[in-house]
């Protein structure tokens, strides 16, 4: 009988197969398939225990983001009615300060007012004295002593207009 390579292969590789049989080979590379599966086991568990712990501190960072939002938006309303009371006062107090400004406006015109016509109540009344005094001294009558009069009196009259002014 004439044997092949082919047959020396398929005998060789069956006593291959049955020494490892015989050794246990198959038991220990079910032991490392098996440890391998539990070690992605725990890996994967941890993996997702860790996702769950990220999960929630990403939910916790989101909350302190909505909670400091929320404080941000009260802060900038507090914010907003001081400025809106600190201009109301602001304005309040430049009415204030302008009423008074303008009181004081108002006293000073009427005093410099009075004193205008304080002052050209006392020409008027000198340029009458003066006029009086010349009419008695020159015992003059008539039309002409009149007219001279009025322009005396108009005459005195013109300084006082510009010191009212």
């Amino acid at each position: 009988m004439h044997f092949d390579a082919e047959f020396y292969v398929a005998v060789g590789f069956t006593i291959f197969v049955l020494v490892l049989l015989w050794v246990g080979a198959h038991s220990k590379f079910a032991a490392l398939i098996d440890a391998r599966i539990n070690r992605i086991k725990s890996e994967l568990a941890e993996a997702e225990r860790l996702r769950a712990e990220a999960e929630a501190l990403l939910a916790s960072f989101e909350k302190k983001r909505e909670e400091a939002e929320a404080e941000a938006k009260a802060i900038v309303a507090q914010a907003k009615e001081e400025a809106e009371l600190i201009a109301s006062e602001g304005k309040r107090r430049v009415e204030e300060f302008t009423a008074r400004s303008v009181k004081q406006v108002e006293q000073k015109i009427a005093q410099a007012e009075a004193h205008a016509a304080a002052e050209v109540r006392a020409a008027a009344a000198d340029a009458a004295a003066k006029v009086a005094e010349r009419v008695l001294a020159s015992g003059a009558a008539g039309k002409d002593f009149v007219m001279a009069g009025i322009n005396d009196v108009k005459s005195l009259a013109e300084p006082a207009r510009y010191v009212s002014n």
